[in-house]
């Protein structure tokens, strides 16, 4: 009732009102953008506002081009739906039209609130904000304004192609992803939120865009604190060269005579797919020059990032249902023996265990800890964590735990990719939600009733250590095995 209600008055006070007149976020759930005055909708004690465009639909001229301003508007616009999904092959209701994000905010809580920005992962071809699991109600009701936000994806979203080189040319989702900041820039404080306080938050390829982000001089001062969860930072970029010539084979399989900008979405979708299955890095961000010039780790070396307070950390295990290629491909590349690997993780004996967990330390444990240590070094306050709990539910077959940590962080249950929690689960949950509230707040993610997590230092290895047993600070346990696989 009271969802009604509020809905009903909103409407009424924005009628009479008319869009000259700065509406008080806190009473009602509607905010007065520069699109237009947006209607959402409450559930609890969260109003949220779905679907919310930052940029021009990147349709016909626009495909391939950087994101275009939306035009100004007076009119008033209802919110309660997502967006549609940026284009990928295994969503069928998704859209070329999709330059979409989500607000999540406390209902009749008065701001300005602290701001987090979700950037979602799923290696650069495939993902959604829209995901139930990203679900910003939990994170919202204490007391924040959450932000989920969609970008382009696949060959849409990262091709390089020279007869296409607009504006930077193969890096499209990341200037989604920029565009999408300044919307929050603009915009958040008609929401309750502060835009002097924006926390990005992100896994995967989420966090590798937070990453570059961090380097981007066009990013710079659009957001001020990082949350890097499972970040492949030693990850390579495509050079240039290498991403031109996937563009010309993409361009070249849609056949001699295709307008690549007017080609149907579905064969779009054909071409990609079939590079994907040559190489899975066919489209993900290159260096182009300009918006991205260095790798993640040689930027950080440098001292070229923004010294900004960081959470950074991994999974216990980072495998997942589609990583059985990129582990043999990461254990065939080191040149490892089993003998060798047995050597390292003593307690292992299957081949299949020993070479998953040769990935998860190779491509997220150490990078993480690189990251952590360069980022101390520059003197921003640095964080790392290394979670390792197993729902009760899953503690019998554990294995897959990539992205684990995001059910704990949302609270999302009951979803598709979450369980149902058990009362020890959801403790964990609390705390390690707490934690990234107060980092958002704050800079720190220390608070009453958490155990006290150490920062991070260059020439020290700390870490938070989540694992079923305790949440415990202390240094790195994984030292000696890290260092022989950072050599």
């Amino acid at each position: 009732m009271r969802s009604v209600l509020a809905l009903i008055a909103a409407s009424a006070f924005l009628l009479l009102a008319g869009p000259a007149v700065a509406q008080p976020v806190g009473q009602f759930p509607f905010a007065l953008t520069r699109e237009g005055q947006m209607l959402g909708a409450v559930e609890g004690e969260v109003a949220s506002f779905k679907g919310l465009a930052y940029a021009a639909p990147p349709l016909g001229a626009l495909r391939w081009r950087p994101p275009q301003p939306t035009p100004e508007s007076s009119e008033m616009h209802t919110a309660y739906d997502y967006g549609a999904p940026c284009l990928q092959p295994a969503l069928p209701e998704a859209s070329e039209d999709c330059l979409t994000l989500n607000v999540f905010r406390p209902f009749g809580v008065d701001g300005p609130l602290p701001v987090m920005v979700f950037i979602h992962g799923g290696g650069f071809a495939r993902g959604t904000a829209s995901d139930p699991l990203f679900d910003g109600a939990r994170l919202a009701q204490a007391g924040l304004i959450v932000v989920t936000a969609n970008y382009r994806l696949g060959a849409l979203g990262w091709l390089a192609d020279p007869a296409l080189s607009e504006g930077g040319s193969g890096n499209y989702g990341l200037m989604d992803q920029i565009a999408a900041l300044h919307w929050v820039h603009d915009n958040i404080a008609a929401f309750g939120g502060d835009p002097r306080n924006v926390t990005l938050f992100g896994r995967d390829a989420g966090a590798t865009s937070i990453g570059l982000l961090m380097l981007s001089a066009q990013a710079r001062g659009l957001f001020h604190k990082a949350i890097l969860q499972s970040i492949p930072a030693r990850t390579r970029l495509r050079s240039a060269q290498e991403a031109e010539t996937v563009g010309r084979q993409f361009v070249a399989a849609l056949g001699p005579q295709a307008n690549v900008r007017a080609a149907e979405p579905r064969r779009l979708l054909a071409a990609e797919s079939r590079l994907l299955q040559t190489s899975r890095r066919s489209f993900a961000p290159m260096m182009d020059g300009g918006l991205v010039t260095e790798d993640i780790a040689a930027g950080f070396a440098a001292g070229r990032q923004s010294r900004i307070p960081l959470i950074i950390g991994s999974n216990d295990d980072e495998t997942g249902f589609d990583s059985e290629l990129d582990i043999k491909e990461e254990v065939a590349s080191s040149g490892l023996t089993s003998d060798e690997l047995r050597e390292l993780y003593p307690g292992l004996v299957r081949p299949s265990d020993l070479a998953a967990r040769f990935y998860t330390d190779k491509v997220f444990t150490e990078p993480a800890r690189l990251l952590a240590r360069l980022h101390a070094a520059s003197g921003a306050a640095t964080f790392r964590y290394h979670f390792a709990y197993v729902p009760e539910a899953r503690r019998a077959n554990p294995e897959g735990g990539s992205g684990r940590e995001l059910q704990f962080i949302f609270g999302a249950e009951g979803v598709p990719g979450a369980g149902i929690f058990s009362r020890d689960d959801r403790k964990v949950a609390s705390r390690m939600r707490s934690y990234w509230i107060n980092f958002a707040r704050s800079g720190d993610p220390n608070g009453p009733d958490l155990p006290h997590w150490d920062a991070a230092a260059a020439d020290r290895d700390r870490l938070l250590l989540i694992a079923n047993d305790r949440i415990a600070s202390g240094d790195d346990p994984f030292a000696e095995r890290l260092d022989r696989l950072a050599r």
